[in-house]
């Protein structure tokens, strides 16, 4: 290992990182190697820049995601004593073409942007009412009253979840975010907690099938085969974790980067058909997703020599703060031309909920604007931010004048 190509970082714990995720990130973008080893976390890989995480993420043969060879898995499962709990995955992620393909078309139905764009009005209307909660009081905190609340109930009432056990599923989320690196060998434990939450509301829809997304499922064919319990897990699992998670330190982000900029709010307030232009750099400014891969082949990655077995984190918010692909990164620029960000990623895995993703953010965005005057940080509370795969904000408050 070439001593140049070390760098000390931790996804969970870096100090910067807590202080303020994407100053921290620019600085690391401008000063690190493009690819470089970190002993923590397990030891691995992270490419922090737009050209490597793009090559990389379009080169599953070498950077795969099938941390368990596909081959491997089916003889562990196969060889499971009769009556032992299903082992769930969350498939089609953990999988490389062309068995990742299979897996996914049936998913690509249900998250098209015709689909997506059916959901706006039902957005809509609760973003209004998280919001008109807490006008009256000046001021919120705000991930708990609304950026956590928006996206998963609208996710767990297009999963057909009951929304009364939100709490007890965003636990379950967060114990296994925050576990990913530290504790691999758990995983399996928690991926079938996660499944047991579910499997009630799974069985009961393929008898009694209603307008959610388990009903859809258990009427499409994966290959011509009709889906199967363990298939139905596997999708749980995955649309669980990502629908329960993610957008909301997106929402969080974005919401912060508003707060800090008034006359962007103005701006938006004034022409709110600018919104979709705002939300893309938002998106870009403060991406927050860092996927994993695993390297299956001798390689070289930005000058860095990888072997069989290494790990490569896709730090993409490194690749959306690249000055050779984005000039001035740190600005935010409104008007920004060929804002090709990565946000979702890019490759055979690029994230099938972009589009829900996207229609969220653009509706909090839309019902912030219109429902309250111009909104700040509050300079008494500070914000909290958490690292990890998904970097975002545990504790942010907003003051407005009431």
């Amino acid at each position: 290992m070439a001593e140049d190509l070390v760098y000390d970082f931790d996804i969970h714990a870096d100090p910067g990182l807590l202080a303020n995720p994407h100053a921290r990130i620019l600085d690391m973008v401008r000063n690190a190697p493009p690819v470089f080893w970190t002993p923590r976390n397990g030891g691995g890989w992270v490419a922090l820049t737009h050209a490597a995480n793009y090559a990389a993420s379009r080169d599953p043969e070498t950077f795969s995601s099938e941390f368990v060879p596909a081959e491997k898995m089916k003889a562990m499962l196969a060889a499971l004593p009769a009556g032992a709990p299903h082992i769930p995955q969350p498939i089609p992620i953990t999988l490389d073409p062309p068995e990742h393909t299979k897996y996914r078309q049936p998913l690509q139905k249900v998250f098209s942007p015709k689909t997506i764009s059916g959901l706006r009005d039902s957005i809509r209307a609760l973003a209004g009412e998280l919001i008109d909660a807490v006008r009256p009081d000046g001021g919120c905190e705000f991930m708990a009253t609304v950026a956590e609340p928006l996206p998963v109930k609208v996710f767990l009432k297009m999963l057909g979840l009951p929304l009364d056990r939100l709490p007890e599923y965003r636990a379950i989320v967060k114990e296994h975010m925050e576990a990913i690196d530290t504790d691999r060998e758990g995983s399996v434990q928690r991926l079938q907690r996660i499944s047991a939450a579910m499997r009630d509301t799974i069985l009961d829809r393929k008898d009694n099938p209603r307008d959610d997304i388990l009903s859809l499922l258990w009427q499409t064919e994966i290959d011509g085969q009709p889906t199967t319990l363990a298939d139905m897990e596997n999708y749980g699992v995955l649309l669980f974790i990502a629908g329960l998670d993610t957008v909301m330190n997106g929402m969080g982000l974005a919401m912060r980067g508003l707060a800090l900029d008034q006359e962007l709010q103005a701006t938006l307030r004034a022409d709110p058909k600018l919104v979709n232009e705002a939300a893309e750099e938002m998106l870009r400014r403060y991406t927050f997703t860092v996927p994993m891969r695993v390297v299956k082949r001798e390689t070289e990655l930005a000058g860095a020599r990888m072997l069989p077995g290494d790990m490569l984190k896709l730090f993409l918010p490194g690749a959306d703060l690249d000055a050779r692909e984005f000039p001035e990164p740190d600005k935010y620029e409104l008007s920004r031309e060929n804002n090709v960000h990565i946000a979702f990623g890019v490759g055979p895995h690029r994230c099938l909920g972009s589009h829900l993703a996207r229609v969220e953010l653009q509706v909090l965005y839309e019902e912030m604007l219109a429902r309250l005057p111009a909104f700040r940080l509050d300079p008494d509370r500070p914000t909290v931010f958490h690292g990890g795969h998904v970097i975002g904000i545990e504790e942010m408050h907003l003051l407005w004048d009431a």
